[in-house]
């Protein structure tokens, strides 16, 4: 490692929701730190997962998608994002390629007007259009705003990420290696695994219940055996959504189980035993009280 011209940063991860920002930041980085869900506004927290190459550190901040907020969650959520422009080495402003400009990307391009710090466009999801359909949808982007660079990618098949990394350390000033080498996110252990159960929860119920569900780990303890004990209460706002949570029988609530389960013992590497509980906690998302005891400032 050549501490000479080593350069680190923090680069912004931005876009409208759903463009695949949690993707390419956890195949970015090789492990799943950020959770994904084809349900937009999926990502609540400003989560950093880290990339340590020979020659930089990048720390890439995936941040809640930017939208119109409707309750005093999607509040907090906007003032996370936008809070993020303004303390970044680099903004990197992915779009889908697959989905017209819209009312989302005009009003994040506004407020970058104001922001000096370099954007990256990656146009992401070219997997999914022919090559010539992708240059006037370029176009479009740029002819309204000046980006320092314009990078085609595809998170999902790991198209051009050695591109993408190259040209986010052209905008790194040098400096330090932050984290060690084989550390992959700054968050705290609850909140990821907390994360991990409530992706389960998205994949597996449908409509209005994604958005109304929190998670929050009551205990994590080593067992004589030296399995994890984990306790987890996944918290909704009506009776009606407790039910279809649990499901019939249970079914859902231990399908939710078996597959966070798999997922927190590859994150942690050791045996889990993942002791889920449903409860009902009402309209939370618009109770300040309730959402700054769960960490939502």
């Amino acid at each position: 490692m050549n501490k000479e011209n080593y350069k680190s940063g923090f680069v912004a991860v931005i876009g409208r929701p759903n463009v695949g920002k949690s993707t390419l930041m956890n195949n970015l980085i090789g492990q799943k730190v950020a959770i994904m869900s084809d349900k937009p506004q999926t990502t609540r927290n400003k989560i950093m997962g880290v990339l340590t190459q020979d020659d930089a550190q990048i720390l890439f901040i995936d941040t809640p998608g930017i939208h119109k907020p409707k309750h005093k969650l999607g509040e907090y959520m906007l003032r996370e994002a936008e809070g993020s422009l303004r303390e970044v080495d680099v903004i990197l402003f992915v779009v889908d390629v697959t989905a017209e400009m819209g009312p989302g990307e005009r009003y994040i391009l506004d407020n970058l007007a104001n922001v000096r710090t370099p954007v990256i466009l990656a146009v992401n999801k070219i997997d999914r259009i022919e090559k010539p359909k992708l240059f006037p949808i370029i176009e479009k982007y740029t002819s309204q705003f000046q980006f320092a660079a314009v990078v085609p990618i595809s998170a999902l098949d790991h198209t051009n990420f050695e591109g993408l990394v190259a040209e986010i350390k052209t905008h790194l000033e040098l400096g330090p290696q932050y984290y060690p080498e084989d550390m992959i996110t700054d968050q705290p252990e609850r909140l990821v695994i907390a994360e991990l159960i409530r992706e389960k929860v998205l994949h597996l119920t449908k409509e209005e219940i994604p958005h109304a569900i929190l998670v929050d780990i009551e205990e994590i303890a080593t067992r004589p055996n030296d399995d994890l004990y984990v306790r987890a209460v996944i918290y909704v706002e009506r009776d009606s959504q407790k039910g279809i949570v649990i499901g019939a029988g249970g079914s859902l609530l231990k399908d939710v189980g078996r597959m966070a389960r798999a997922d927190i013992e590859n994150l942690l590497g050791s045996k889990v035993y993942l002791d889920l509980w449903v409860k009902v906690k009402k309209d939370w998302r618009n109770r300040a009280n309730v959402l700054k005891s769960f960490g939502f400032e």
